[in-house]
């Protein structure tokens, strides 16, 4: 009985996701109700991980929960440490949950809302979270090994050591592109500046609680982080309408950059226990809360979808950004559906905190799902605005003009219609001055989450919730700055490695230190160029960051296909290999189209060569961002192109029987951990 009750919920639940799909491509008229969104992609998860997931788990890499783990072997109190899978989960998600399933999803809205969504759950299901997956079981199988060391072993030596040069300089355009976005949404506003610097000491509090005071008590440190980080949201807006505290807290974007900077070195530095996974658990908290709850409110207000299922700007004229919907739907919603960006966290903090190997299928995959969700949301709080105030808010002055009433002119011109009068009545409900051209999508989504959350909880205005929103988005991007920093010293170490032992070793302090130090200038020099670029830093930065995520997502897969293969799973290669074709020929294609396209919006050269000759004071330095985005774009595709090759020639050599398959797997030792513990 109960094997047929489960099968029948699981039909039932199939059944719903596919009505569900159904009514969005047969819905009659333009307009739906954004809960048929919310109701295709949670059952599509719930499906896939139940089914897909337990294949992976079981079929294709076969975790054992009585091999011990890395951080079980290795247990150094620092880098390697058990980690309960719950507290591993909420550290994961919120590591790889940064600016990507927030602002891409957003981004993307100009296609209107059903490109992007087919996207961000089919791509989730079988492309990103099976990376996910394989990357963090690939890792803990060698001792937490980071994707580059992975690539040069199960590749070849030279593929290998390109590929983490790339990977290593992929990365930290990632985290410049991550931390500009922090610093967009934090500037000019001590709300939000307060109650995100509130999380650092409550984090370590919950670190401490957890270590020293009541080891293992994990629900009463989570019930005081919770009950601090909403006293903590509250004094925000005391703050922010204080005449001394407010200017205290309201910081220019140089000043943030220098504020982060900082705290990437110190985060990075410090045991993981301490800072790092009592902070990304809270953070997990605040964000998983705030999905649900955005999630309930919409089912419950069932808020219509106003932007079209598809605009008229996927012919690519569309004026948030160039490009046609293929290629460039598929890069610019990257987290998600499929970033590369996270196989470098399930390779880097994450494997070196399993307590065992079933957990990995909670983290990897599960995690990946969750990120998942929170991009369907973005995309359904940018699709229930008013399509002229989506537009005006996502859509630079050089286009818009300088005021409200030059912007409705030109939104007027794409077939949309807003009001001067609407645009400055929304910034007055939202507590500011204006709302035009506040780029990224950050500040839409903000808008969009107020809009649905002020239709349930009626208490509160408008402008408290657009702040908690902005902040919740802050919070979402700071976290992945902290494990981004760490995963990026753990593969510099392994390339000074090369030059020094001593400095190859991730547990000697001096090369933490000084590696740390190098990793933080690096991505510290772009984020501060973005900021003080004249047109804002995401303009440049943020189509690079598409292109080399999905392309560092191509690697990864690269590597999973050549790790099966070597377990003799070569039978299995379509699970990473599907994905992979149709990522290397989206992102190909829109790298080439990036770089050297003949259209001024479109190629970086073609941009460049526009402002030769101009009288623009900015021209020189817009010409140099131009050609460092060519530059760097043509570098990651042709690494990428040598490892797919690389890699393609080690699985006709195994199939074709003309070598053996060798696994570099550590080799097989008895957990000693408690198994009721396990599985508590």
């Amino acid at each position: 009985m109960p094997q047929i009750l489960s099968a029948l919920i699981w039909i039932g639940i199939s059944l719903l996701g596919a009505a569900a799909f159904g009514y969005i491509a047969l819905a009659p008229g333009e307009t739906i109700g954004a809960a048929w969104l919310v109701v295709a992609a949670v059952c599509t998860y719930l499906v896939a991980y139940r089914f897909y997931s337990r294949f992976i788990a079981e079929k294709v890499f076969e975790l054992n929960p009585k091999r011990a783990t890395p951080a079980e072997r290795l247990n150094n109190g620092r880098d390697f440490v058990p980690t309960n899978k719950w507290i591993l989960f909420g550290h994961h998600f919120s590591a790889i949950s940064g600016a990507g399933p927030l602002v891409g999803p957003t981004l993307a809205a100009q296609f209107g809302f059903l490109p992007g969504t087919i996207w961000l759950i089919a791509g989730v299901v079988l492309g990103g979270a099976v990376q996910d997956f394989l990357i963090l079981c690939a890792s803990m199988r060698r001792d937490g090994k980071s994707l580059g060391q992975i690539a040069k072993e199960e590749v070849n030596p030279v593929a290998g050591l390109a590929a983490m040069v790339a990977i290593f300089a992929i990365m930290i355009i990632l985290l410049a592109v991550l931390a500009l976005v922090v610093v967009n949404a934090l500037r000019d506003s001590p709300w939000g500046l307060f109650t995100l610097s509130m999380t650092i000491p409550i984090a370590l509090l919950m670190g401490w609680w957890m270590r020293v005071v009541r080891p293992g008590k994990v629900s009463e440190a989570t019930a005081i982080g919770i009950a601090l980080l909403f006293l903590a949201l509250i004094g925000g807006q005391w703050v922010s309408q204080s005449p001394t505290w407010g200017p205290a807290f309201t910081w220019s974007g140089t000043n943030l950059s220098w504020a982060i900077m900082v705290y990437g070195f110190i985060a990075s530095v410090l045991p993981v226990w301490l800072l790092l996974a009592p902070r990304d658990y809270l953070s997990a908290f605040m964000k998983i809360g705030t999905i649900l709850l955005l999630g309930v409110a919409i089912m419950f207000v069932m808020p219509p979808l106003k932007m079209p299922a598809v605009t008229q700007f996927v012919d690519g004229s569309g004026p948030v950004f160039a490009g046609k919907l293929f290629p460039f739907a598929f890069i610019t919603i990257a987290c998600g559906a499929v970033s590369g960006f996270h196989a470098l966290i399930s390779s880097g903090t994450s494997p070196k905190m399993l307590r065992c190997e079933p957990d990995a299928r909670l983290v990897g995959y599960g995690s990946m799902l969750a990120e998942s969700l929170v991009g369907v949301m973005a995309m359904v709080a940018a699709a229930t605005l008013d399509p002229g105030v989506y537009f005006a808010m996502n859509v630079g002055p050089a286009t818009l003009g300088a005021d409200a009433t030059s912007a409705a002119q030109a939104i007027a011109q794409w077939g949309f219609t807003v009001s001067p009068e609407q645009l400055n009545a929304l910034a007055a409900q939202m507590g500011e001055a204006t709302l035009l051209s506040r780029t990224g999508g950050a500040p839409s989504l903000a808008v969009g989450m107020a809009g649905i959350l002020g239709n349930v909880f009626s208490g509160p205005g408008l402008a408290l919730w657009y702040h908690f929103a902005i902040m919740f988005e802050a919070v979402f991007i700071l976290t992945t700055i902290d494990a981004g920093t760490r995963v990026g010293r753990f593969m510099l170490q392994e390339l000074l490695g090369h030059i020094s032992e001593p400095l190859g070793r991730t547990s000697w302090y001096p090369s933490i230190l000084f590696s740390s130090f190098l990793v933080v200038i690096a991505w510290g020099y772009f984020l501060y160029q973005g900021v003080v670029d004249p047109l804002g830093g995401i303009n440049s930065l943020w189509p690079l960051f598409g292109i080399a995520n999905q392309l560092l997502a191509a690697v990864a897969l690269c590597v999973a296909t050549t790790v099966l293969a070597k377990m003799g799973k070569l039978r299995y290669s379509w699970v990473p290999l599907a994905p992979l074709a149709w990522l290397a020929a989206a992102t190909l294609t829109a790298g080439w189209q990036k770089v050297f396209s003949p259209d001024p919006k479109l190629g970086f050269l073609s941009h460049a060569q526009s402002l030769a000759g101009s009288t623009n004071p900015a021209a020189a330095q817009l010409i140099f961002n131009d050609r460092v985005d060519a530059a760097l774009a043509l570098f990651f595709m042709v690494i990428v192109v040598v490892v797919i090759m690389a890699s393609a020639r080690e699985w006709y050599l195994i199939a074709a029987g003309r070598k053996t398959p060798q696994v570099n797997e550590a080799p097989f030792v008895k957990s000693q951990l408690d198994a009721d513990a396990l599985h508590a």
